[in-house]
């Protein structure tokens, strides 16, 4: 019995990993079709590159750091007990890619490839997986620390903070450092709009985010014995109430549409095991709310030049998750407690400001040694030429 619960855990896991890393084809598309036609091929190749360097950065450095595990031993080691240590990692490995898919969106058409990669290495080899540590591996002790502080340790069951809010804060500081696009604002006060390119791929890439996010959501579990059906129904009654919301405030936009059930699933990720059903209703409906008033506020009114709002959808989002968790969390709102507001809001504040400030150091740091954006003359051409000498429609467009 005990083989075939380890081998059904190995599975489970497993089946995880593979929805999750399906939710990069889904950050994929999502780009793509946001950004203009002469940038959609840089788009689909950076989330796949991203991912291959994460991949590398967290299992021989990142993995390491946040659990202190280590893969330097033989394979009959590694698969001991189905390869569940194995798989694990690469569920865990598809939560820290999100990060630099995640900041792709932000930074998405003048941001140069190799800068981006590096900066990828250093954020999945260190700077995530030390916040990771803390909160999922009792790393340093911080947790013991909240939890006297507060009455209970900081609870984030599926990533609102520790994968989004973190991801977002992070894409806020590189979009900070980058500027603008071209032409985005001008002198005279007046906007240049950049609509998206696809409709049709920003709805595909949606969806498979959307059906993904119950892998990352139901599997952070992580054993078969632990699954909870709340967990799923949590999540679904986010979405919609993400969807609903965006979609009334944005005046039936279709960017913000699909765009608001992400924006639940975000927030629902910390507390998703806690809450009540109609309590992540209304988690996601403020989700959406916060999406499609601060997205509009950031492109308009503080001109941050933000492309696909991830700071808005993912670090806002995030960190109303992991409040939310703290409030609709509790016994007296339907939820199944152990958590406190005061856990939650420290928590949360620690990863915004680890974030912020390893987005600042990191991207900085590549800005000064080597730059970070495209010159006038690439970015006006476009990423697809610029960089990978060739357009989504080759039969017209060619560079060599």
């Amino acid at each position: 019995m005990d083989q075939v619960k380890q081998g059904t855990d190995a599975l489970f896991i497993l089946l995880g990993a593979i929805m999750v890393l399906a939710m990069h084809a889904g950050f994929a598309f999502l780009e793509l079709g946001t950004v203009r036609k002469k940038n959609q091929v840089n788009a689909l190749v950076k989330i796949l590159v991203d991912f291959s360097v994460s991949t590398i950065a967290y299992f021989f450095v990142g993995y390491t750091v946040a659990y202190g595990v280590s893969f330097f031993s033989g394979a009959e080691t590694l698969a001991a007990k189905n390869g569940f240590e194995l798989v694990k990692f690469f569920f865990l490995l598809t939560f820290a890619a999100a990060i630099p898919a995640i900041v792709s969106g932000g930074i998405a058409e003048r941001a140069r490839f190799t800068p981006q990669l590096l900066a990828t290495g250093v954020i999945v080899g260190l700077i995530y997986p030390l916040f990771e540590g803390v909160v999922w591996g009792g790393k340093f002790g911080i947790q013991g620390w909240i939890k006297t502080l507060t009455g209970a340790e900081f609870h984030d069951f599926a990533g609102s903070v520790v994968v989004h809010a973190v991801g977002g804060w992070i894409g806020l500081a590189a979009v900070l450092l980058l500027g603008a696009r071209a032409n985005r604002y001008r002198k005279d006060g007046a906007m240049s709009a950049h609509p998206p390119s696809s409709i049709p791929f920003l709805a595909l890439g949606a969806w498979i985010l959307t059906v993904g996010w119950f892998g990352f959501n139901v599997m952070s579990a992580q054993t078969i014995d632990k699954i909870s059906g709340l967990v799923a129904v949590n999540s679904l009654m986010a979405m919609v109430g993400g969807t609903l919301v965006a979609t009334v405030m944005g005046r039936n936009d279709p960017g913000f549409a699909y765009n608001g059930p992400l924006a639940g699933l975000v927030a629902v990720c910390a507390g998703s095991d806690l809450m009540h059903p109609a309590g992540a209703l209304v988690v996601g409906g403020v989700a959406g709310a916060i999406f499609v008033s601060l997205f509009t506020l950031t492109q308009n009114k503080w001109k941050i030049d933000d492309v696909l709002g991830v700071w808005p959808l993912h670090g806002l989002c995030g960190a109303w998750g992991g409040i939310a968790c703290g409030i609709f969390g509790s016994p007296q709102l339907g939820g199944l407690g152990g958590v406190t507001l005061g856990a939650q809001l420290l928590g949360t504040a620690m990863g915004v400001a680890w974030a912020l400030a390893g987005g600042f150091v990191v991207y900085g740091g590549i800005k000064a040694l080597m730059g970070l954006r495209l010159s006038q003359e690439e970015e006006y051409e476009g990423a697809d030429l610029s960089i990978h000498k060739i357009g989504a429609t080759p039969d017209r467009e060619v560079s060599w």
